[in-house]
């Protein structure tokens, strides 16, 4: 199953920022067994909505060049509340540094104005076939796929 939580990006400075929107709608599978009588998102989910709208910065910042953009800490992790279906989660996070192969970033997430979650994100970047040449038209396909995704929520 795979999670895309970054629906729309509505501002990005090359190198600097991004904001980006999740909405979350009932009809989302997962919510169903978080919590049956109370769906919500999962926590860890709105800190991967959060990577995946810092991962979409570093690739615009890199121009594509990494096929692997992972989480590699989180730190500070502070939950304030509970996303709700019908809510449109808003994440707005800041670089502190973004590299060919590493990026650190300040993260925080609202609804309106109400915080939901911050955090602060640590990202390795990598190619496949830096490990393995054999793996480099999986690295073409996951690019191609990354910059039709960024082009579908507006980061380009």
């Amino acid at each position: 199953m795979r999670f895309i939580l970054l629906d729309k990006v509505t501002d990005l400075v090359v190198g600097e920022r991004i904001t980006a929107v999740k909405a979350l709608s009932l009809s989302e599978e997962y919510l169903s067994d978080h919590f049956p009588n109370f769906p919500v998102l999962p926590g860890v989910f709105m800190v991967e909505a959060m990577v995946q709208t810092a991962a979409m910065l570093v690739r615009v910042t890199n121009n594509f060049q990494q096929s692997m953009i992972v989480l590699k800490e989180a730190r500070n992790i502070k939950y304030k509340s509970f996303v709700k279906p019908g809510n449109i989660l808003k994440m707005s996070l800041e670089a502190k540094s973004i590299s060919e192969t590493e990026s650190k970033f300040i993260a925080h997430a609202h609804i309106e104005d109400q915080p939901m979650v911050e955090a602060r994100l640590s990202l390795n970047h990598f190619n496949l076939a830096d490990r393995d040449a054999s793996f480099s038209q999986a690295d073409e396909k996951l690019i191609k796929e990354m910059k039709s995704r960024a082009q579908l929520v507006g980061a380009l």
